[in-house]
């Protein structure tokens, strides 16, 4: 089936407080129809869309193919209304197509008993499109995922593979890393720009400053990593290949970022500059082992981000708190600088010794956060 010209309904999901950032990324990208809602973004395209918000998604955790959504409370009824959409667009006859997902506050709450049922309408639909009585499925993965919350039951199939946020910097991460997807959000509320100098001094793995730089550079998060879509015969080899010199194309190669991260910890440092080279970013980052009690406001600009260890990351709350309190006698009111953190401890203002001059509720995970920003 030819798809260049044909219209597809995709999904994003995303961390909950990033929808915002994730619509209006895809409306840069000239999606159409946008619609952010709780955890997910809805838009449409043809399959070239489809290949760059793959390519190109900084803050969404995958792309998927929106195949239906309706209301079901009993399983006749999700059999009947899975079996009425049109697999056999996407699912070939050989293809696998597994399926995954989940239940919330829904009368079809036995998440083994929905995949079976999702699987047995998928498979009775086919054999009759393909005058087929079993599948081998030995093909290339479609996998089927399904969500259910309230009632309202919403399917897809999944064209990323591993989460969006695996951008192929980071195999290994240091104890409890921050998601890049969240790290790429940080960097874009904190107004990291092409010339900015950005600084973490509690950088952990790097995230943080290897996503500023991607960002500041215009570095498409997805090219150095693979998708499982690219093994589909319904999307042509061609939309992969333009896509992918569109995204190098767009890179501010004469950009002035610059960035610098330390950490206490000695090792966590190599490894930061192992994820920085392989992200391609180690020209614009450089890394120290050093004490956050040692951090000056040097230049005459600067931008800090960072993901301090809290309470139930790596210390023990007293241990952060003591970390909140040397960072307001180290993060010093500058014209030129700014400050962003993020914890989950709401007592932070108290102990950094003064009230952020704004803050944005954000979700490491299901963790809730708190970015505080500083920059007056």
């Amino acid at each position: 089936m030819n798809l260049e010209s044909t219209t597809i309904r995709m999904a994003a999901p995303c961390l909950l407080g990033l929808e915002g950032l994730a619509a209006g990324e895809l409306r840069r990208m000239d999606a159409q129809n946008v619609a952010a809602e709780n955890g997910r973004v809805f838009f449409e395209g043809d399959e070239n869309m489809l290949v760059r918000a793959n390519l190109n998604c900084r803050y969404s955790e995958r792309i998927g193919i929106v195949m239906g959504r309706f209301e079901a409370v009993t399983f006749e009824e999700l059999f009947e209304k899975t079996k009425a959409l049109p697999w056999e667009r996407w699912i070939g006859k050989s293809d696998a197509f597994p399926v995954k997902g989940s239940s919330l506050s829904s009368k079809l709450h036995s998440v083994p008993d929905c995949q079976k049922i999702i699987k047995k309408a998928v498979v009775e639909r086919l054999k009759v499109k393909y005058s087929l009585g079993w599948f081998e499925e030995t093909g290339a993965l479609h996998r089927i995922q399904f969500l259910i919350m309230k009632d309202s039951v919403l399917l897809m199939l999944d064209t990323s593979g591993p989460g969006l946020h695996k951008r192929g910097y980071r195999p290994n991460g240091a104890i409890a890393p921050i998601k890049e997807t969240l790290a790429a959000a940080m960097a874009d509320i904190a107004f990291v720009r092409r010339d900015s100098h950005v600084i973490d001094p509690c950088c952990g793995s790097g995230t943080i400053l290897i996503e500023s730089a991607m960002k500041a550079l215009n570095v498409a998060p997805g090219l150095r990593r693979s998708f499982v879509a690219e093994h589909w015969r319904q999307i042509s080899p061609e939309a992969w290949r333009s896509e992918r010199e569109r995204a190098k194309d767009l890179i501010n190669r004469d950009a002035k970022f610059s960035a610098c991260g330390y950490d206490i910890d000695g090792s966590v440092i190599e490894l930061a500059k192992e994820n920085a080279y392989k992200a391609g970013m180690s020209k614009r980052i450089s890394f120290a082992q050093r004490d956050i009690r040692d951090f000056k406001p040097d230049g005459e600009r600067g931008v800090v981000v960072c993901n301090p260890p809290y309470g139930e990351r790596l210390l023990t709350e007293e241990e952060a708190r003591g970390i909140y309190k040397t960072m307001g006698e180290r993060f010093e009111r500058r014209e030129g600088w700014s400050y962003a953190v993020i914890t989950p401890d709401e007592e932070f203002e108290h102990f950094f010794g003064r009230k952020c001059d704004k803050q944005r509720k954000l979700y490491n995970g299901m963790l809730q956060c708190r970015l505080y920003m500083y920059f007056k």
